[in-house]
Order: C-alpha cells, then structure tokens, then sequence
C-alpha cells in the first residue's frame, strides 16, 4: 500500500466519522464554485449554475 492509498483510507475514515463536517464543507465548496461559475458568465446562466449545485449537493450529502 502506498502513501496514497493510506491518506485516502485516512479521508475515508474521517468523512464516515464524522459526515456533519464533511456536510458543511461540501456544502462551502459546491456554493463558491457557483458563485464563481456566476461571476465568469456574468449570471448569463444563473438557472443552470443553480441546478447544478442541487444535483451536486444531492449527491455528496445527506
């Protein structure tokens, strides 16, 4: 088992210990990451950007 793996299995282990935080910090990344997607297109396709983030936070999530 390399280095790799063995920071993975310590991440996967975290995010089952404790999957309130791993919430919230998704929950962060994916509203920043439309914010920014927004911004860059102007807003031009705010509705697509917005359903995005739902389907993306629906599958990381709770």
């Amino acid at each position: 088992m390399g280095a790799f793996d063995d920071i993975k299995n310590k991440g996967q282990d975290y995010a089952q210990d404790h999957p309130e935080q791993v919430e919230k910090v998704s929950d962060q990344a994916i509203e920043k990451g439309g914010d920014q997607a927004d911004k860059a297109t102007g807003d031009k396709y705010g509705k697509q950007v917005d359903s995005a983030q739902k389907k993306a936070d629906g599958s990381i999530g709770e």
